[in-house]
Order: C-alpha cells, then structure tokens, then sequence
C-alpha cells in the first residue's frame, strides 16, 4: 500500500527508559527493523543511541546526535545521545523537498 513518494516518521519509546505508559518490548525494534526494510517508501526513526539499538538496525544509514535535554526549568541540562536511522542510502539519493 505505501507508495515510494511517502516519508515515514517514527519515534518509539527509547530502549531500556521507562514512562511511557505502555509497553514497548524488544520484539517491537526488531519487527520494525524488518518492516523498514521491506516498505516502498522512506522511513525515519528517531531513538535513543544504545549499543543494543545500533545491532538492531545494523544495515541502516545511521546518524548519531548529541542533544541537551533540560528539566526543572532549564537549571538540570543533560546531553544525551540520540541515533537518527534512515532506510536508504542517503548519499545514494538525498533526500530532498521536490
């Protein structure tokens, strides 16, 4: 049913944290994994940057970030690392508006 044209966002609960308020088990990584590779269109994940994450979705063009998180009002700043995953070769066929 998906088309090439289409983008995919996703952004599931990171791996190993908790708070979200429903479970997210590691079968679900991998049958998104499976699924990103079998769709038509492009796909990506945002997540947070795990060892475990990173041989999930080995395969994957994949972009690590490094973000400050703030709570508190700004007085607890927290860098984290988050993992940006696409499901095509980027530098093959940027991506692009038009």
């Amino acid at each position: 049913m998906a088309n090439a044209a289409w983008l995919f966002y996703l952004d599931p609960p990171y791996w190993e944290t908790e708070g979200y308020g429903v479970p997210f088990p590691w079968e679900q990584y991998v049958a998104m994994a499976a699924k990103l590779q079998a769709i038509k269109g492009k796909a990506v994940v945002s997540i947070n940057d795990h060892p475990a994450i990173r041989e999930c979705f080995s395969g994957f063009d994949m972009e690590a970030l490094k973000l400050d998180y703030t709570v508190g009002g700004g007085a607890n700043r927290v860098e984290r690392g988050e993992l940006v995953i696409y499901n095509w070769n980027r530098q093959a066929e940027p991506a692009g508006l038009f």
